[in-house]
């Protein structure tokens, strides 16, 4: 008997009990596993993390310790000021980017090309210098020894006085140093790439006083880091903020807080600049941010109010700088599809309203993506984006109360990209991405090369130009140049 069990045990299973025998294990199996995740704890071998256990210094989660504004300085040499040269700030004096200056400029290169009196090699990015009474003072990044250095050179030589700085980390990200400073009489304020702002004595490079927005206020550092020059108005630092405040005021003898501007729809800081307003006599600040338009009270006891506020012009990346023109007009655009808008600013009874006269896209009117446009007798002018069709990347012009009717162009063959631009001396000029310097005639109604010639063998010549004196600034990603560009 026992053989014969034994027997048929060993014979071969059939094919349908073998199946069924798998599939009882299969199914054992999977209960197994869902009764082991259903029981299993996988934060068991978890431990909290609180703060002080990764040994950082106290700060916004992620920051780290905090920057040590203008802790780094070296002395090269020293220089008497040379009055009679003066660029102190992005636009220049009086935020047009058009030169007052009465000086005959060239309208043509020499026949051996341009005069370049120095060149100077900077760090990756688009900052350009402000000149004040015969020294420039740039904004440039180290990335050997991860600096932002405020640089001061003399514009004739390009000599090296000073520099202050302080040590930041920064990655690549298309450029990094991008901001003008602001210059006066005694203050130079400067605005780094992720929102250190520093405060420094003019003529010495002495450190007066610093602000990390982004640690202080919650800012939110801008993608392709800061864009935003620094105002100075009389003594005291106009900075938009864009985190628990939209805007403060700091006194530059002291750095203490003058006042503040609430922030509650939580609008971000864009790459645009703060400009000065007067309507019907009532002064202000306008500023475009990620996510509307405002005018701030800029004295008076109620300064640091929101005056009025428009948010139907409000795109995702904002570069140019509001164009305030006679009127109460404000002209705004921005790339990336945006296009532009023309505001009006009214004042009824001591109340003020922004209505927007003009929206379009940017193949309905004038647009910019990068810099802001120029007025001048009732026209503006500026350089087409990449998505506004036929027209892309030429100089244009249309009437500041109609944008959306380009009225001049500087043709097919002539197109700037990203480029800057200034006039001076009844011309302009201007840049195209690849360092090539047009100088044009404009009209209304016409453009007209005089000449043009390739200044800088590089790229991404996108810094704003400064002109005083006959000396002409401007650089690449990596070389300022000083030009001569008297007659």
């Amino acid at each position: 008997m026992q053989l014969q069990l034994i027997s048929r045990l060993l014979k071969p299973m059939t094919k349908k009990n073998t199946e069924r025998i798998l599939l009882l294990l299969v199914a054992a199996v999977a209960a197994g596993l869902l009764v082991w995740w259903f029981l299993y704890d996988p934060s068991g071998k978890f431990s909290l993390s609180v703060p002080g256990m990764d040994h950082r210094k106290k700060g916004l989660p992620g920051q780290g310790a905090p920057v040590k504004i203008g802790t780094l300085f070296t002395s090269f040499k020293t220089a008497d000021d040379q009055p009679g040269t003066s660029w102190p700030r992005f636009r220049g004096e009086d935020f047009t980017n058009i030169s007052k200056e009465q000086l005959p400029l060239i309208g043509k290169f020499a026949q051996g090309g341009p005069k370049i009196l120095w060149k100077k090699t900077l760090g990756e990015g688009h900052a350009a210098p402000a000149v004040y009474k015969g020294k420039i003072y740039l904004l440039d990044y180290d990335e050997v020894k991860k600096e932002d250095q405020l640089r001061c050179f003399m514009l004739t030589t390009g000599e090296e006085l000073w520099r202050r700085g302080y040590n930041v980390r920064l990655k690549r990200n298309h450029g990094l140093s991008r901001t003008i400073p602001a210059v006066t009489e005694k203050f130079v304020v400067t605005m780094g790439p992720r929102c250190q702002v520093m405060c420094v004595d003019r003529a010495t490079g002495a450190y007066r006083w610093g602000i990390e927005l982004d640690r202080e206020y919650k800012a939110e550092i801008p993608f392709w880091y800061t864009g935003q020059c620094p105002m100075i108005d009389g003594d005291t630092a106009i900075i938009a903020v864009g985190g628990t405040s939209l805007m403060i005021a700091v006194d530059c003898n002291t750095g203490k807080k003058v006042w503040e501007t609430p922030n509650p729809r939580s609008w971000k800081m864009s790459h645009s600049s703060v400009m000065p307003m007067v309507v019907n006599g009532r002064k202000m600040y306008v500023y475009a941010a990620i996510g509307g338009i405002c005018g701030i009270a800029a004295n008076g006891p109620d300064r640091g109010k929101v005056l009025w506020e428009n948010t139907e012009f409000g795109p995702n990346v904002m570069a140019p700088s509001p164009v305030v023109m006679p009127d109460g007009l404000i002209f705004v655009t921005a790339g990336y599809g945006a296009g532009g808008a023309l505001l009006k600013i009214r004042e009824t009874g001591g109340k003020f309203t922004a209505e927007v006269k003009q929206r379009y896209k940017p193949l309905e009117g004038l647009a910019s993506e990068q810099q802001t446009p120029v007025y001048q007798d009732g026209y503006l002018y500026g350089i087409l984006p990449k998505d506004a069709g036929g027209l892309r990347n030429q100089f244009v012009g249309c009437k500041a109360t109609d944008c959306q009717t380009i009225v001049m162009s500087s043709g097919k063959d002539e197109r700037f990209g990203l480029g800057p631009y200034i006039q001076a001396d009844g011309k302009f000029y201007i840049l195209n991405d690849d360092g090539e310097m047009t100088i044009a005639k404009v009209t209304p109604g016409s453009f007209k090369v005089l000449d043009k010639a390739k200044i800088i063998d590089g790229q991404d010549s996108w810094g704003p130009i400064a002109i005083t004196g006959g000396y002409l600034l401007m650089r690449d990603s990596k070389t300022l140049v000083c030009m001569d560009v008297r007659q």
